[in-house]
């Protein structure tokens, strides 16, 4: 599900009110053609249920995933997913690119 940046902010600060844990992964450095440009965000809450798109749908599942280990032990982490990484063999980017995204927990 791909929607803009206000609109994952948005929904995050639902989540928060709502009494949900949140995390929230930002692309931070492409490289090559990545499918999202810096700046794309996902919000996660610890069910899975998310919003947003850091990679048109190539390492969404991934990065929920960590933003769900996210929310469960406070740790931020910057994930790198692309062709030159040992990630490439499980979770790649069809486009060939790189990508880097930090995931964070909001409160």
């Amino acid at each position: 599900m791909s929607t803009n940046h206000n609109n994952v902010l948005q929904t995050a600060e639902a989540w928060l009110n709502q009494g949900h844990h949140v995390g929230l992964a930002t692309v931070t450095k492409t490289w090559g053609s990545a499918p999202r440009p810096a700046g794309s965000q996902v919000a996660v809450r610890a069910d899975g249920t998310f919003v947003g798109s850091v990679s048109g749908g190539c390492v969404e599942g991934a990065v929920i995933a960590e933003a769900v280990d996210v929310i469960a032990d406070g740790k931020p982490r910057t994930l790198t997913f692309g062709v030159s990484n040992d990630q490439a063999w499980n979770v790649g980017l069809a486009c060939g690119g790189q990508i880097e995204i930090y995931v964070e927990r909001i409160d």
